[in-house]
């Protein structure tokens, strides 16, 4: 990253003086008690919780700060400390139909600690009595149970090994005080997160012999919260990155730009609500006796969404999302697949259930995210099967028939997955005379190879032979009445004329007509 060396560096004592950078918004610079320890300093974590803890001290709510503990040998935490903590977040998007902009300074981290360098310093966090959170971000992989020895002045390779021994360090040092256990919240990309992390914990507890005290300890006094996170977070803007600085007045190497949007689903206690009212000062965050309804409404529209659209799309000669809702019909298929046959098939609340929906796709026209079509499409097989098969399924129950639009989403992906060669990372096809990537497991390409060298130009015994099979769906699709037939349809539509004509022909009557009669081709 270029630095602009004619621009302060972004610093707290900089900021004592804050009309001087009336183009953003400063937090409070107060010193506060030390209640939040985070593990995790990416884009994502300083985007969406600091902000909103940033937020909630602003607003009074909080009296607070943030201790961020660095997860792997290498990380970033140097250059946080560089600038005491201090970094700028520029939210770009539409907020109800309304293009804006928002800069602010994000002041709720005090400190940082790198736990391989320092590990006593992240120890003698255990030892403080204001510590009441804990905040995650290790990635998927992070919340892993591995097994190892128990620490003594090294720190443990894995987050949950560093959480257990840091949450046994505090439970001896208070002699198991009830009313200094801990309100865990992770944010990793898993179902039940917190389940997850609670169990590792637990095991590495019984691995080092801490004693049934200490187990009994995290079961009834230490609250592990299960989350559903959404935000788009794409980082450090590095082409803006200089007129940004130019126009905050400052130096700053650690901006982080997202969407507005931003939603946080927290499956927790009362007690964890009353103490982190996030939603009371607007913030969209939602605390709930059960996160499955929440996750099933993210996955079935958001996610649902693009892997419906995004081969389509591509096959339309679209290569951003944005492009993809700026075309009439392209953007009239999104449209109507989430309108009309993924949402009527959800069990929540109609009036949410709308204004997600509505979010989603308002999100989708962002003209600050390039989200590029080839890079959804990996593993787009597995992510049909979790995302948009259940609402295709549930739609045919419901109503006796096949859904036009998710099916012709299934149909291109059928098409899709037809290899046609080798290139320098796998497997490739084509379409069109256009060469992509087919991002997928070799096993899973081999299941589409195979059927397409046996069937050839048969697109009912490609369809038939590839809907059949348990190992791509977890159940034989050529058992739902009409469906193979749609698809059939489709993938003929698909492969013996243009992705165009196929998408004009799906908002026919005569072709829906014609669809609904499961014609074989």
């Amino acid at each position: 990253m270029e630095t602009d060396t004619s621009l302060p560096k972004l610093r707290r004592s900089l900021l004592r003086e804050p009309e001087k950078f009336p183009a953003v918004r400063i937090g409070t610079t107060a010193a506060m008690p030390e209640r939040v320890l985070q593990f995790g300093e990416g884009n994502f974590l300083r985007a969406f919780v600091d902000w909103q803890f940033n937020e909630l001290i602003n607003a009074g709510k909080f009296n607070g700060s943030i201790v961020v503990v660095q997860p792997l040998e290498n990380g970033m935490v140097d250059k946080l400390t560089e600038q005491d903590g201090l970094y700028t977040v520029v939210q770009r998007g539409f907020d109800n139909g309304t293009l804006v902009e928002r800069k602010d300074v994000v002041t709720a981290i005090r400190r940082c600690i790198n736990p391989y360098r320092d590990y006593h310093d992240y120890i003698a966090c255990a030892s403080n009595p204001d510590l009441r959170y804990v905040i995650s971000n290790t990635t998927e992989s992070g919340i892993e149970y591995v097994p190892q020895p128990k620490p003594s002045d090294r720190c443990p390779s894995s987050y949950p090994a560093k959480l257990a021994i840091l949450l046994f360090e505090r439970f001896t040092k208070f002699s198991g005080d009830p009313a200094k256990g801990m309100i865990v919240i992770p944010c990793e990309l898993i179902e039940r997160n917190g389940d997850m992390l609670k169990e590792a914990v637990l095991r590495h507890g019984e691995d080092w012999g801490c004693g049934g005290a200490f187990r009994q300890w995290i079961e009834q006094n230490n609250t592990f919260c299960n989350t559903l996170v959404d935000r788009i977070v794409p980082g450090y803007p590095k082409d803006e990155a200089a007129a940004l600085c130019a126009s905050f007045g400052y130096q700053d190497d650690l901006i982080v730009a997202c969407e507005v949007f931003h939603k946080w689903v927290i499956q927790g206690n009362a007690a964890a609500q009353k103490e982190l009212p996030f939603e009371t000062i607007g913030l969209n965050v939602v605390w709930t006796d059960d996160i499955t309804p929440h996750r099933t409404l993210k996955v079935r529209i958001l996610n649902g969404a693009h892997t419906t659209f995004t081969i389509p799309a591509l096959f339309a000669g679209k290569s951003f999302v944005k492009e993809c809702m700026d075309d009439t019909l392209v953007g009239g298929f999104i449209r109507e697949a989430v309108f009309d046959e993924i949402l009527p098939t959800l069990e929540f609340d109609p009036e949410e259930r709308q204004r997600f929906a509505s979010a989603v796709l308002e999100r989708f026209r962002n003209p600050y995210i390039k989200h590029a079509l080839i890079s959804i499409t990996l593993n787009s097989a597995s992510k049909y099967k979790v995302r948009v098969l259940p609402s295709l399924l549930a739609y045919h129950a419901k109503h006796g028939t096949v859904p036009v639009r998710l099916s012709l989403g299934l149909a291109a992906l059928l098409r899709f997955y037809r290899p046609s060669g080798t290139g320098p990372n796998g497997s490739v096809g084509t379409y069109q005379g256009k060469e992509y990537p087919i991002q997928d497991a070799e096993d899973v390409i081999a299941v589409f190879r195979a059927a397409w060298e046996s069937a050839g130009q048969d697109h009912g015994a490609v369809t038939r032979r590839l809907l059949s099979s348990a190992e791509l769906w977890g159940t034989d699709l050529t058992a739902v009445p009409g469906l193979t037939d749609v698809v059939a349809a489709h993938l003929h539509a698909i492969d013996t004329g243009t992705m165009t004509d196929a998408l004009h022909r799906q908002t026919a009557g005569s072709w829906n007509q014609k669809l609904m009669m499961h014609q074989n081709f």
